[in-house]
C-alpha cells in the first residue's frame, strides 16, 4: 500500500512528535489537546497525503494548521483550530465528536457508518438476491437435465442410479459449489483474478476455464439454433414430421426408402433439418437454414448479455421460471397418456446390483460435476457481483437441491412420455406381427389349432399376442426363426437408452406426434429448450466476459457483440452438413478432462496451498458463524480424492473406448459407428491440450518471473475495503489522543477475528499483523491472505 505522502507531510512527519504544544482552555468541552499524541504511527498508516485530507482541504489559507503546513516554522495550534476550522461549528455535528455529550471523555464506541465498499467499486451488483438465484439457477439447469440425467437412470438401474448420484452430489457436489460461490463472492474478480490472487502459479485455471466455457459456447448454441428450427416447424398441423413424405410417380404413390428404413421423427432429424452426410470427411457445404437458426440463437445471446447482469437477470426470471411451468404440464399431460405409469414404474423399479459397477459411479460422479456447472467460472463470476456478507452457504445447498429436483422433475416426464410412446410402439409392433400370423394361416403354414380359441384378432392385446408368440414359438421351434415374428415387450421398449440429441428430437418429437393438440404441445417442449439452454448460455458467456472485463477497460456492450460475432463465425463448423459430427466431437473432449482438471487445482490451490484452516476462518469472517467441519475434511481428503479417482476413470475411458462417431448412412437409414479419421482425431486430441495448456504455461512463466504476479490485481472494492479500514483506524486514533486515550485503552477498530482452530485444533491458525507489508505493497491491515 503505498502512503501517497507529499514532501510537506513527510517532512512534518519527522517533525511533529517533537513539537511543543500547550493545552488550550478554549477547546469545546475542555478537551486536552496534545499535538504530540498524533505520533508517527498515524503517518505510517495514512493512505494518503495529509495537505489532502478533508478536515485540511476544508480549512481556510490562514488558520493555523495550513500554515504550518507551508511553513518550516513550528506551529503551535490549539484543538480548537482544529475542530473549529476559524467558523462556529456545533461539535454535536462534528464527526469528531462521533455522538460524545458535551463534558465527555469517554472511549469512542462506534464509528460513523460508512459507505459500502461494495457499492463504491463501481462493480455491478444484483438487484436483488431472487435475480441471482434464478442466474445460478438458470446456469447450472440445463439441457443436461432433461436428456443426459434420465439416460443415465434408465442406463444404470433406473432408482438405484439415484443412490450413487445422491452420494456424490453430497460428497463433492455441494462443497465445490460452496468453494467456487465462496471464492467468487470474497474476492469480486472473475475467474481469471480469483485464481491469479489465491495463488499466482496457478492463475492458469481462470485461464483454462475461460477457453473451456469459450469450447462449449461454440456448440452449445449449436443446440439453441436446432431447438430455435424446430419451435418454428412447430407451428403447423400435422407436424412435418409426423409421417414419412411420399412422392408421386405418376399415378404411383411412394414411400420415401429412407424414412420408411427408418422412421418419420428420425428421417426428420437427419434429413431435413440436419441435411447430414455420411461421413466426417465429408463436409457438404453450410445447411442454410442451420445457419439462419444458429445466426438468430446468437442474437438472443447477444442480447441477453449485452447489459451485464442487468439486463441478463431480467431475462432470468422469464428463461429460469418458465421451463418449470412447461415441465408441470408436461408432467400432468404425461400422466393422463396410457401407459405413462408403466415408464414411471419402470424408473423407480431399482436395479441394486447395478451399484456394484464401477461405471454407474463414474458416471454419476461425472453427471453431479456438470450438473451444478463446475469450473466453468460463471459460478465464480455471478458470485462476484454479491455482497461480501452474502450467505453464499445457503446459496450452494439450495441451487445444489433445486437442481437435483429439478433432474428428478424431468425424468418423472422423460419417463412417463417414453412409457407412453413404449405402450404405442407396442401395440404397433403385435398389429404388425398379427398381421403376419393371419397371413401364415391363410397359406396354410400355421395351423389354426396352435391360436388359443379365446384370441380375437380385432381385438388384440399385448397379453394375447405374448400368449399366442410362446405357443407358436413352442410348436415351431426348429422353424421359428423363418417366421420372422417378434416378441413384441414393453420392456424392451422401455429399456432403449436415449440420450442427447436423440431423446429431445426424434423419441420426444415422436411421442408428441400422438398427443391431442400435438402442435401446441411441440411449441411449449421447445420452447423450453430454448429457455433452458438460453440459461446456461448466460451464465457461460458470463464466465468469458467478466474475466475480460476484470482484465481490462472495455465497454461489456462491445465486447460482448465482438464475442458474438466471433463466436457466430467459429460455429459455422457446426451448420455444415456435417457438423452434428463436430458437436458430438466438442462435447465429448473440449469439456471432460479439461474441467475436471481444473476443479482438481481449484481445490487443491484453497484446501491445501491456501489452507483448509485459513479457508474456514475467513468463511467464518465473511458469514458470520462458522460452517460446519464436514466441509473442512471434504475439501480437505475427500473431494480431491474423488476427483482422482474420477480423473484415473476418465483417463482409462478414453484409453480403451475407440475414439469415434455415430454416422448416418442414408442407404442403411441408420446409424452405424465410424472411427475418426487422423485429422478428426488430432483436432479431438488437440481440444484437450488447447484448454489445458495455460495451465502449465502460467505455472512455468510465473515460477521463473516471466510474467508478473497477477494476485495484486484485486477488485476495487478490495482496495477500497482496506483503505477504508485504515481510514478507520486514523480516525480512531485521532479522536483517541485527543481524547488524551492511549491506543491500548481503546477498543480495537477491526471486527472480531476469532481464530478457526480446524476440527479439534486447539493452536490459532492465523496472526493477524497489522501495518506489516508482505509481498504486494496494497497488502496491510488485515491482509486478505487471510481473508480471501
Amino acid at each position: 500500500m503505498a502512503t501517497g505522502l507529499c514532501k510537506t507531510c513527510l517532512k512534518d512527519a519527522r517533525t511533529w512528535p517533537h513539537r511543543s504544544t500547550k493545552p488550550q482552555s478554549s477547546s469545546p468541552g475542555n478537551l486536552p489537546a496534545s499535538i504530540h499524541s498524533l505520533s508517527c504511527q498515524y503517518f505510517r498508516l495514512s493512505s494518503s497525503c495529509l495537505c489532502q485530507r478533508p478536515g485540511l482541504a476544508a480549512m481556510p489559507k490562514n488558520t493555523k494548521v495550513t500554515q504550518r503546513e507551508h511553513s518550516n516554522e513550528p506551529v503551535t495550534e490549539s484543538v480548537a483550530d482544529l475542530l473549529s476550522l476559524e467558523h462556529p461549528m456545533d461539535y454535536k455535528s462534528s464527526q469528531m465528536s462521533m455522538g460524545l455529550s458535551p463534558g465527555s471523555t469517554a472511549p469512542v464506541k462506534a464509528l460513523l457508518p460508512s459507505p459500502d465498499p461494495d457499492a463504491e467499486d463501481g462493480r455491478p451488483a444484483w438487484n436483488n438476491k431472487l435475480e441471482y438465484i434464478l442466474a445460478q439457477v438458470g446456469f447450472s439447469v440445463g439441457l443436461g437435465n432433461v436428456w443426459r440425467f434420465p439416460y443415465l437412470c434408465q442406463k444404470n438401474g433406473g432408482g438405484a442410479y439415484l443412490v450413487p448420484y445422491l452420494i456424490l452430489l453430497i460428497l463433492i457436489g455441494i462443497p465445490l459449489f460452496f468453494l467456487e460461490l465462496a471464492v467468487g463472492q470474497r474476492i469480486r474478480r472473475g475467474s481469471i483474478g480469483v485464481w491469479n490472487y489465491v495463488y499466482p502459479r496457478l492463475g492458469g485455471i481462470g485461464v483454462s476455464s475461460l477457453m473451456v466455457c469459450g469450447f462449449v459456447g461454440l456448440y452449445y448454441n449449436v443446440i439453441i439454433g436446432w431447438s430455435i428450427f424446430y419451435f418454428f416447424q412447430s407451428f403447423q398441423y400435422p407436424l412435418p414430421w409426423a409421417e414419412c413424405p411420399i412422392h408421386r410417380n405418376g399415378t404411383q404413390a411412394v414411400v420415401e426408402p429412407e424414412c420408411e428404413k427408418s422412421s418419420a421423427t428420425t428421417y426428420f432429424w437427419y434429413r431435413q433439418a440436419l441435411n447430414i452426410t455420411s461421413s466426417i470427411d465429408d463436409t457438404g457445404g453450410l445447411n442454410w437454414k442451420m445457419t439462419l437458426s444458429l445466426l438468430v440463437a446468437w442474437i438472443m445471446v447477444c442480447l441477453a448479455v449485452i447489459k451485464g447482469i442487468q439486463s441478463s437477470g431480467k431475462v432470468m426470471y422469464f428463461s429460469s421460471l418458465f421451463p418449470y411451468v412447461v415441465l408441470f404440464c408436461f408432467l400432468v399431460r404425461g400422466l393422463m397418456l396410457k401407459g405413462a405409469v408403466d415408464g414411471i414404474a419402470h424408473m423407480f423399479t431399482p436395479k441394486l446390483e447395478k451399484m456394484l459397477e464401477p461405471q454407474v459411479w463414474r458416471e454419476a460422479a461425472t453427471q453431479v460435476f456438470f450438473a451444478l456447472g463446475l469450473g466453468f467460472g460463471g459460478v465464480i463470476a455471478f458470485s462476484s457481483y454479491n455482497k461480501r456478507d452474502n450467505n453464499c452457504h445457503f446459496d450452494a445447498a439450495l441451487v445444489s437441491i433445486i437442481n437435483f429436483l429439478t433432474s428428478i422433475l424431468a425424468t418423472l416426464v422423460v419417463f412417463a412420455v417414453l412409457g407412453f410412446k413404449a405402450n404405442v410402439m407396442n401395440e404397433k409392433c403385435v398389429v404388425e406381427n398379427a398381421e403376419k400370423i393371419l397371413g401364415y394361416l391363410n397359406t396354410g403354414v400355421l395351423s389354426r389349432e396352435l391360436i388359443p380359441p379365446h384370441i380375437n384378432f380385432s381385438h388384440l392385446s399385448s397379453q394375447d399376442y405374448a400368449e399366442m408368440y410362446a405357443v407358436i414359438k413352442t410348436v415351431k421351434e426348429e422353424n421359428f426363426a423363418q417366421l420372422g415374428l417378434d416378441p413384441c415387450i414393453l420392456e424392451d421398449e422401455l429399456n432403449k437408452a436415449v440420450q442427447g440429441t436423440g431423446l429431445a428430437f426424434i423419441a420426444f418429437t415422436e411421442a408428441m406426434t400422438h398427443f391431442p393438440a400435438s402442435p401446441f404441445w411441440s411449441v411449449m417442449f421447445f420452447f423450453m429448450l430454448i429457455n433452458l439452454g438460453l440459461g446456461s448460455m448466460i451464465g457461460t458467456m458470463t464466465g468469458i466476459t467478466t474475466p475480460i472485463l476484470d482484465a481490462f477497460k472495455i465497454r461489456k456492450e462491445i465486447l460482448c457483440v465482438v464475442c458474438c460475432i466471433i463466436a457466430y463465425l467459429l460455429g459455422l463448423l457446426f451448420v455444415l452438413r456435417s457438423g452434428n459430427y463436430f458437436v458430438t466431437m466438442f462435447d465429448d473432449y473440449s469439456a471432460g478432462l479439461p474441467l475436471i482438471m481444473v476443479v482438481i487445482l481449484e481445490n487443491i490451490s484453497v484446501a491445501w496451498i491456501y489452507g483448509t484452516k485459513r479457508f474456514m476462518q475467513d468463511l467464518e469472517d465473511m458469514l458470520g458463524f462458522r460452517p460446519y467441519s464436514f466441509y473442512f475434511y471434504m475439501w480437505k481428503f475427500v473431494s480431491p480424492a474423488v476427483l482422482v479417482v474420477l480423473t484415473c476413470a476418465t483417463v482409462i475411458e478414453m484409453a480403451i473406448s475407440p475414439a469415434g462417431y455415430n454416422a448416418w448412412v442414408e442407404a442403411e437409414g441408420s446409424d452405424r459407428f465410424q472411427s475418426y479419421p487422423p485429422w478428426a482425431l488430432a483436432m479431438a486430441y488437440a481440444l484437450i491440450v488447447v484448454a489445458m495448456l495455460p495451465l502449465p504455461i502460467v505455472f512455468i512463466a510465473r515460477h521463473f518471473s516471466l510474467i508478473s504476479d497477477g494476485s495484486n490485481k484485486l477488485s476495487v472494492s478490495y482496495r477500497k475495503g482496506m483503505m477504508k479500514d485504515i481510514s478507520n483506524l486514523e480516525e480512531q486514533d485521532e479522536q483517541r489522543f485527543i481524547l488524551s486515550k492511549n491506543p491500548s485503552e481503546a477498543p480495537s477498530p477491526m471486527p472480531a477475528h476469532r481464530a478457526y482452530l480446524g476440527p479439534g485444533g486447539t493452536q490459532e491458525m492465523t496472526n493477524t499483523n497489522y501495518g506489516t507489508s508482505t509481498k504486494t505493497g496494497y497488502q496491510n491491515i488485515g491482509s486478505p491472505e487471510s481473508e480471501l
